[in-house]
């Protein structure tokens, strides 16, 4: 009676969603955290993201409601919890923030913030999950790694559309079968999870391939599904970007398949040129010939949905040697896609040059010193400031200013809140777009986020110039 109950509430919640309305599943790429063995493999992590899928428990699933925006679900070599589950589902936006909402995203993080993310989600969410001294603890249980994952490398997500019988069959299958850990670094990996997943909504869209050695990497996995799905262009492809926040947090570095990594590591090269050297030349023709793969330029060619279908119709017409003017109507429009993502160099620039202004401004109310203090501000903040969360769950930073304690909202919605001190709030903002404007394509967030960020800046500069005022 129970199933039966619980197959009819999940099938109205199914026929009561908006007709209309799109889901996803897609590829999640994280990169390498040069840590244990990746720092020989540089493999990175993957999962899998659900936009249709929400937890019922860290082990259950269940249709999304109105307002939430999906999941990601992964496994680890062990999460640590008390039970060995195979896998754990969280909330997208605690899996990419530590935070529910992302208007409460941290403007920065280091470990301390992110540990206090962790704990919140362990207290709320894993009460029933890590009751245990070793999965509370230790700092090397994997659960870990689903909380704010943002704080400590960069990732990316690869998109496609999906039906909602094709989220139910899954959720069927998730709910019903043991979740017991088996995993395998050679045929049981995170990659090979992912790839079970994809595979169960669209059959061999993802594959091992000869560059990882017979093994499964996370970017692999990724790149045999854009491969599918640039052949596939009903399916609404897009790529998500989601940079690592700025902090103190050792920065992470882009993953590789093994082919790859042998051919940029030093390390391995010279080795394999003594043990190995028949095969060095089967390395090197692999990677150039079915290796290269960039996920930050299948972003910027796949920012939206849009975008990538004028350069499906762009390819098409090339293919069939097509009108030179729609081909660059179509360019042209794809541009326009991405720029609204990704931003233009031109944007950029004037981004540089008004903060170059703000900057020389700071420096003479004696707010920062020089322009190159701010690249020490997250650590000053880290090593004289205690992370914490309030009654209502916002994180706050208390801070030891010369034998003073002061504290500091840390995310857009606690910045300026009463209590919030003005003049760290305004340091953090200058060095929070310090860092983004100074980042590569690769680590620096879209133009949208960076505008809301720009926004709390000016704001800051405003409170800034008004105590000024006052002051004087």
């Amino acid at each position: 009676m129970r199933s039966v109950l619980l197959a009819v509430i999940t099938l109205c919640g199914a026929l009561c969603m908006c007709p209309g309305s799109r889901a996803d599943v897609g590829v999640v790429l994280n990169d390498s955290l040069d840590t244990s063995v990746a720092r020989i493999t540089g493999s990175g992590h993957s999962a899998v993201y659900l936009s249709r899928i929400c937890p019922a428990t860290p082990v259950k699933l269940r249709l999304c409601g109105p307002g939430e925006e999906g999941s990601v679900i992964s496994n680890y070599t062990t999460l640590g919890e008390d039970e060995p589950f195979e896998w754990n589902i969280v909330p997208l936006n605690v899996y990419l923030y530590g935070v529910r909402n992302p208007k409460n995203r941290p403007l920065f993080s280091s470990t301390k913030i992110k540990g206090v993310l962790e704990e919140r989600y362990r207290e709320q969410v894993l009460q029933d999950y890590c009751v245990s001294l070793s999965c509370r603890n230790s700092t090397s249980a994997e659960w870990r790694e689903m909380v704010s994952a943002t704080s400590e490398r960069t990732l990316y997500i690869l998109a496609v559309s999906t039906t909602v019988q094709q989220d139910l069959d899954l959720i069927a299958k998730f709910n019903d079968r043991a979740n017991v850990n088996h995993f395998n670094g050679f045929s049981h990996n995170c990659a090979d999870f992912t790839r079970t997943i994809i595979n169960t909504y669209f059959p061999n869209a993802t594959h091992r391939n000869i560059n990882d050695f017979g093994m499964t990497s996370p970017k692999g996995i990724a790149r045999s599904f854009a491969h599918y799905a640039e052949h596939h262009p009903n399916d609404g492809y897009y790529v998500l970007h989601f940079a690592q926040l700025p902090g103190t947090i050792k920065r992470s570095s882009a993953c590789r398949e093994g082919t790859e990594q042998l051919y940029h590591s030093k390390k391995l090269l010279v080795p394999m040129a003594i043990f190995a050297s028949h095969e060095l030349p089967f390395v090197f023709g692999s990677y150039l010939l079915t290796g290269r793969f960039n996920p930050e330029h299948e972003f910027e060619q796949h920012a939206t949905v849009e975008e990538s279908e004028f350069r499906f119709d762009i390819q098409q017409v090339k293919d069939e040697d097509g009108d030179a003017g729609q081909i660059h109507a179509w360019n042209a429009a794809a541009n326009r896609e991405r720029g609204d993502v990704v931003g233009t160099s031109q944007e950029w620039t004037d981004f540089r040059d008004q903060f170059g202004m703000i900057v020389q401004e700071a420096i003479s109310a004696g707010i920062i010193s020089s322009r190159s203090s701010l690249d020490h501000v997250f650590k000053e903040l880290d090593e004289n400031g205690k992370p914490y969360l309030d009654d209502h769950g916002d994180l706050w930073l208390a801070v030891n200013e010369g034998g003073t304690t002061v504290k500091v909202g840390l995310s857009a919605k606690n910045l300026f809140a009463p209590g919030s001190d003005r003049t760290l709030a305004y340091k953090i903002m200058l060095a929070n777009i310090n860092y983004s404007l100074k980042a590569s394509d690769r680590v620096r967030e879209t133009v949208d986020d960076f505008t809301q960020d720009w926004a709390l800046l000016q704001k800051a500069q405003s409170h800034s110039q008004t105590l000024v005022a006052v002051q004087r």
